[in-house]
């Protein structure tokens, strides 16, 4: 199953914990060892071999450096020529004498000129960055700054011991960008951490390797987790023998309108694919509803709102924020059945008596899951301020309901702190109704996980929110395989393999 994600503080004391049933120094051999073999593999797939590469590692005092040197040392002894930098008065010490004893050597940057030490990052297959760890914060300055510049221009790999230096490890968080390492891969050590995954740090890892260092045991249980295939298959299970079309769920659509119509095919159109049995589209004063059921034979007209048999609603995309409309979200938030808010439904609950509802909503056990992006984070009355994890955790604490924060790095947050982080969306999802298409494949799974359950908690429903944007953000990679353009009718269309993909795995 997926990855649990910690904190800076959950990972420091586990590894005490663990450091005092093993000899010193294993823990850090565990990790250099597994550095090691990295860097050994990519130097493979480069040049066919460690033999006569070039090794650059750069050094600063904490223990992710010494992770580095014995990783270096290591690969010395496999000939690689290696060339520890020092960017601190102080590094580990037996990690430098055990690679100057395999034939490495270890040098002082300061001792060398501006040019010495680009020319020697020019010079390397592989820059190993090992100057600041989990515990590092703020940017990185000086002659590291420099060398970060400087490794970014060498064409050489750059591999980041744990964390990229100038990432803040719990928050993703970076100081200046203009002065924090872009590596090409990350190698971290017993467990994922959030700064590896939320953006802006997440566009400095590259990709990442996850070493087992045995940290399992003594970290604590996870409350942020990264979803897998199989994560996102149990969210989608296929019907069973028993199953008929009400078993499965009925999902109630108040989307579009006559100014925004796509919004309306789109979400209808996701939901249709999402696991549930029928498809309701709430009709109002305009074609709209007519011409969606000429597109979706199987989609049924609703004139009212509440409907025994719906056991899930999306409402909000291209919507319209009137009265009427706002009449409408206030119709669906009285409803026992967990409700998927976007768009102009989040900006009409930024009012003051709309956002009342949603609390006392929460308050009575009820789901409810908010999609904003940032701009209507901001509307609701948050702010980011460089931590995305937190501000959602914030929010969903706050109103009571599953939010989830898009953007690069989705965050999806219970009230009781539960979060997950999405790891599948690209790029390529930044398009005109994508969104629309979450939104309705969300309400379909929530409507399908309702009438499977007959109930359905907060923190079930988080899940369920993160394994709809997984499938969204698989879907768009399907529509987006060998680089065509993507537009939301594509991601729409790639659901049903996007889903089809994670059951077959």
């Amino acid at each position: 199953m997926g990855h649990g994600v910690f904190d800076v503080a959950a990972v420091r004391a586990a590894e005490e914990r663990l450091m005092a049933q093993i000899s010193p120094g294993a823990l850090m051999q565990r990790a250099a060892t597994g550095l090691e073999s990295v860097i050994a593999g990519v130097l493979e797939e480069l040049r066919g071999g460690v033999a006569g590469s070039a090794v650059a590692i750069l050094v600063g005092s904490g223990n992710n450096g010494g992770d580095a040197l014995w990783a270096g040392a290591g690969l010395a002894a496999r000939g690689a020529r290696v060339v520890a930098l020092t960017l601190s008065s102080r590094w580990h010490e037996e990690g430098a004498e055990a690679l100057v004893a395999r034939g490495g050597s270890v040098r002082a940057s300061g001792s060398l000129t501006d040019e010495a030490v680009a020319a020697l990052l020019a010079d390397a297959d592989v820059i190993i960055d090992g100057i600041l760890g989990i515990g590092g914060r703020g940017e990185l300055r000086d002659r590291a700054a420099q060398c970060a510049s400087w490794a970014s221009m060498s064409g050489a790999p750059v591999i980041a011991v744990d964390v990229p230096s100038g990432v803040d490890a719990d928050s993703g968080a970076v100081e200046n960008e203009q002065a924090c390492m872009e590596a090409d891969l990350t190698v971290t050590f017993g467990c994922l951490k959030p700064g590896l995954l939320l953006a802006p740090g997440r566009f400095f890892v590259g990709g990442w390797r996850l070493i087992d260092i045995g940290l399992g045991p003594q970290l604590p249980e996870a409350n942020i987790e990264v979803l897998d295939d199989l994560d996102l298959a149990a969210c989608v299970p296929e019907p069973a023998d028993a199953d008929y079309k009400y078993s499965r769920g009925v999902v109630g659509i108040a989307a579009g309108s006559r100014s925004y119509r796509g919004a309306g095919y789109l979400a209808t159109g996701a939901a249709r694919v999402s696991g549930v049995g029928m498809v309701r589209y709430l009709q109002r004063d305009d074609s709209l509803a007519e011409s969606i059921v000429n597109t979706f034979w199987d989609v049924v007209i609703s004139d009212k709102v509440e409907d025994p048999k719906i056991t899930g609603y999306a409402i909000g995309p291209g919507w319209g924020t009137d009265e009427a409309s706002a009449e409408t979200l206030r119709d669906v938030l009285d409803l026992d059945v967990p409700v998927v808010v976007d768009a102009d439904g989040l900006r009409l609950l930024a009012a003051e008596p709309m956002r009342e509802w949603l609390i006392d909503r929460g308050e009575r056990g009820r789901v409810t899951v908010l999609t904003p992006h940032e701009g209507e984070f901001a509307a609701l009355g948050y702010t980011i301020d460089g931590d995305r994890l937190s501000a959602a955790r914030r929010a969903a604490t706050e109103l009571g309901c599953v939010v989830l924060l898009k953007g690069p790095g989705t965050v999806v947050a219970a009230p009781d702190g539960e979060a997950f982080i999405d790891t599948y969306a690209t790029a390529v999802l930044g398009t005109a109704g994508s969104g629309d298409v979450l939104t309705g494949l969300m309400a379909g799974m929530l409507a399908a996980a309702r009438a499977r359950t007959g109930s359905l908690s907060l923190n079930y429903a988080a899940r369920i929110a993160a394994a709809a944007a997984g499938l969204h953000g698989i879907a768009g990679d399907i529509a987006g395989r060998a680089g065509r353009p993507v537009t939301a009718h594509d991601i729409l269309e790639a659901l049903p393999d996007a889903i089809g993909q994670v059951r077959r795995r």
